[in-house]
């Protein structure tokens, strides 16, 4: 039998119990999970989908994390969307992250302020009838809602993926309040990431229905997740 050396470091760690830490996180997170409004996802749902049937962009943004998951969700439904990865025929998604040009981003917010990082890129580019995704755990950061609000004067629909059980401020923005029920940023924007996932997967079935694809052979492996 191996002689375990306690040392000083072991000592202040004995308290420490890894195995109900995760199971408490785990527990939060299947919480946060059941807590989710299957009417509102299916909503949001739609609305993706709309904007896909009218050849609308989806423009999508966030901070921190939330800006690594726009950009993930953005390759998501841009690509894990498709049936036929190579196909130029197949009709796509419009989608475009806001978080990925890092140099409009700092020219804009050394020019003006962080807060403007987000609403002059949609000056660029949105119109009536594109969609917006907002990514916020807290739903009160300053540069998301100057954007939010910007777009619903443009005649933009939007999405919130929001936490911190109230959502925040972007709550009565947005047209759709997506709400984890958690005070936690780590299980928020677990739930976000997996909001992601559902969407993409969900559109991808969708419009395979939509382009009247019948017996079509799968040949897109990224979709995240799909069943026959």
């Amino acid at each position: 039998m191996k002689k375990i050396i306690e040392t000083k470091s072991t000592k202040n760690k004995s308290n420490l119990d890894s195995h109900n830490f995760i199971d408490t996180y785990f527990m939060e997170v299947r919480h946060c999970l059941d807590a989710l409004d299957k009417e509102t996802l299916e909503i949001a749902s739609d609305m993706i989908m709309e904007a896909y049937r009218n050849g609308r962009k989806i423009f999508i943004f966030g901070n921190g994390g939330s800006a690594s998951l726009s950009s993930h969700l953005a390759c998501d439904l841009g690509k894990g969307t498709l049936r036929r990865v190579y196909d130029n025929s197949e009709r796509r998604l419009r989608t475009i992250s806001l978080t990925d040009n890092v140099a409009i981003m700092t020219a804009f917010a050394n020019d003006l302020s962080y807060e403007h990082i987000f609403i002059q890129q949609l000056r660029n580019l949105v119109e009536t009838g594109d969609l917006i995704i907002a990514i916020s755990g807290s739903g009160n950061s300053k540069n998301i809602i100057k954007a939010v609000h910007y777009a619903k004067e443009c005649g933009a629909r939007s999405i919130g993926f929001l936490g911190f059980k109230t959502g925040g401020k972007l709550k009565e923005m947005v047209d759709c309040a997506i709400i984890v029920d958690s005070n936690h940023y780590g299980p928020i924007e677990d739930i976000h990431q997996i909001l992601g996932h559902l969407f993409s997967a969900w559109i991808a079935r969708a419009k395979t229905e939509y382009d009247g694809v019948k017996n079509g052979k799968l040949e897109n492996k990224a979709i995240p997740f799909y069943i026959e």
